[in-house]
C-alpha cells in the first residue's frame, strides 16, 4: 500500500461498521495480525485508537468490508506521517473538559459511545472514547451520562493537579445539549434521573 491514495480521515463519517453476513469472509489470522500491528502503532498515534478498536471488535468473522476499513486507516497514516500532539508551555493552567456522544451509532448493540477530551491550558492531556453501559432512549439521557463521565475524569485530573500546587475551584465542561445542561444544573430534577448509571 506504499503507493495507495492518501486519506484525510481514518474513517468516513457515514461509515458504520457492524456484522456483515453478505460480503466475502477474509483470513482471520491475517486480519488479527494487522489489528495487532495497528494497536502497537496507537502508542504514538492516539488519533487512530477509536477506529482501530472498532475494527478490532470484528475479529471473529472478518469480511471484505472490514479489511476496506483497515486499508483506509493505513491510507490515512500514509497521508499524515508528521501528525502528532503539540504541548506548548503556557502560564495559565486552566482545566477544561469537553464531551460528546454518538446516539445509538453501534447498530449491533444499540449502545452509545462517550467521547471526551480534557485540556490544561491549551494542551490536550487526556481523551476518552468509551461505550456506555446502558441503552439510553433519549438523546438528553445519553448526553447527561456523557457529562457525568467527563466530570468524573475532570475531578480525577483536578485531584492530581493538587500534587503540583495547582488549584482551581471551578472548571468548565463543554457540552452541546441544553436539556442535559439544564438537568445537571437543576438539583430538583436529579431525583428524576436516578435510574441513569454513569
Amino acid at each position: 500500500m506504499d503507493d495507495a491514495k492518501q486519506m484525510k480521515t481514518p474513517i468516513h463519517p457515514t461509515t458504520i461498521l457492524g456484522l456483515d453476513e453478505e460480503s466475502k469472509q477474509v483470513d482471520e489470522k491475517t486480519y488479527r495480525g494487522i489489528i495487532g500491528s495497528l494497536f502497537y502503532l496507537t502508542a504514538s498515534r492516539p488519533n487512530i485508537i477509536f477506529n482501530v478498536c472498532l475494527c478490532a471488535k470484528l475479529q471473529t468473522k472478518p469480511r471484505e468490508g472490514h479489511i476496506s476499513a483497515i486499508k483506509r486507516i493505513f491510507r490515512y497514516l500514509i497521508g499524515t506521517p508528521n501528525l502528532g500532539l503539540c504541548f506548548k508551555r503556557e502560564k495559565e493552567h486552566r482545566l477544561l473538559g469537553c464531551c460528546d456522544v454518538d446516539f445509538a451509532r453501534n447498530k449491533v448493540e444499540r449502545k452509545n459511545t462517550n467521547r471526551g477530551c480534557h485540556f490544561i491550558g491549551g494542551c490536550l492531556v487526556s481523551w476518552t472514547s468509551t461505550k456506555q453501559g446502558t441503552i439510553a432512549l433519549l438523546i438528553a439521557e445519553t448526553k447527561y451520562i456523557s457529562i457525568a463521565s467527563c466530570c468524573s475524569q475532570v475531578l480525577w485530573i483536578k485531584h492530581q493537579l493538587k500534587d503540583y500546587n495547582l488549584f482551581q475551584r471551578q472548571f468548565p465542561i463543554l457540552c452541546d445539549n441544553t436539556i442535559a445542561i439544564d438537568l445537571s444544573k437543576n438539583l430538583i430534577m436529579h431525583s428524576c434521573a436516578k435510574h441513569i448509571t454513569s
